[in-house]
């Protein structure tokens, strides 16, 4: 599907593409979403641009992801989707600035773009030229990434207190699956924004950024995004540190296991020697005819008991 914006209006234009389409001259933004080969082919002949396909925009490669070709700068960044779930979702969406329109081609559907087709329907002022679109765009996606960053940050400081609260471990695997699960969203949104500053670098650098504001607001958005990056390796620090944390506290609450097993069996094992001669059958045994053989069997049992846990004690191991 091909959308149309053009200049001033607060409505976007759904678009029949074929050999015969002609783009209107105020077009101020081309939105593709999961466009046809049919689609594809119409855009490249209005527009006279190469459009990358889904196997090219999934390209890792740096030099695949932002470089200029036939007048045109193509960037390629990852944006998160599903950005309110635990697991959030990454979709490359590639950017196309040249001197005419602003093109954008997505195979899935990030909350940013709404957000701005929102904001265009209250302000038709915004859609005044491409540049501007590409700039409110980014400003959109990084608040995006902001506000998913901060609910991740919200999750991984609530996980703390559980890690923290001093209670026992019960509930401690359901904590690491969480964990696991933020530092997922942590990884992506690492992915997102590195991304979106080698873009705000590499437009900043190039020919078609000629007014002053236009850079300052691209350079506004390099250190927005290198902040936001400071930020989101902060809290991976902290996932890592809670990690580390609550493994150890399992570690701890099963060495205590072990050890009150181990003192048990010490305690317990002169006990069972005393028993074991005075349960054995022999018939000449001087003990077998004493009136208190029976009591003091037991006394010394006990004793022998009492006394390793004294020791234990004293020595500072319970």
């Amino acid at each position: 599907m091909i959308r149309v914006y053009r200049r001033g209006c607060t409505t976007c234009e759904p678009v029949v593409a074929d050999t015969n389409w002609l783009l209107p001259a105020d077009t101020v933004w081309l939105d593709l979403i999961e466009p046809t080969p049919e689609e594809d082919a119409a855009v490249e002949k209005a527009l006279g641009l190469s459009v990358p396909t889904r196997a090219e925009m999934a390209s890792i490669e740096a030099s695949s992801r932002v470089y200029r070709a036939g007048g045109a700068t193509y960037l390629t960044a990852d944006i998160v989707t599903h950005g309110d779930d635990e697991i959030p979702g990454v979709d490359p969406v590639t950017f196309i600035l040249s001197r005419g329109p602003l093109v954008t081609i997505r195979y899935a559907d990030p909350k940013p773009f709404t957000m701005v087709l929102d904001r265009m329907q209250r302000e038709p002022t915004l859609c005044a030229s491409p540049a501007e679109m590409f700039l409110i765009l980014m400003e959109t996606i990084i608040d995006r990434a902001s506000d998913i960053l901060s609910k991740n940050a919200e999750r991984v400081e609530g996980i703390a207190s559980h890690v923290f609260s001093g209670g026992r471990t019960v509930g401690f695997e359901k904590l690491i699956t969480k964990l696991g699960r933020a530092q997922i969203a942590n990884a992506r949104l690492e992915q997102s924004l590195a991304g979106l500053a080698r873009i705000f670098a590499f437009v900043s650098a190039g020919e078609l950024v000629r007014s002053r504001d236009i850079r300052d607001h691209l350079q506004s958005l390099t250190r927005d995004a290198e902040s936001l990056l400071t930020h989101n390796q902060a809290v991976a620090s902290s996932i890592e540190f809670q990690l580390s944390a609550a493994l150890g506290l399992i570690n701890i609450e099963q060495s205590s296991i072990i050890k009150i097993f181990s003192v048990a069996a010490v305690a317990f094992l002169p006990p069972t020697l005393i028993a074991s001669i005075y349960g054995m059958n022999f018939e000449h045994m001087p003990e077998l005819r004493w009136p208190f053989g029976y009591p003091l069997a037991v006394t010394a049992m006990v004793l022998s008991a009492i006394a390793p846990l004294l020791w234990f004690r004293r020595k500072g191991w319970l």
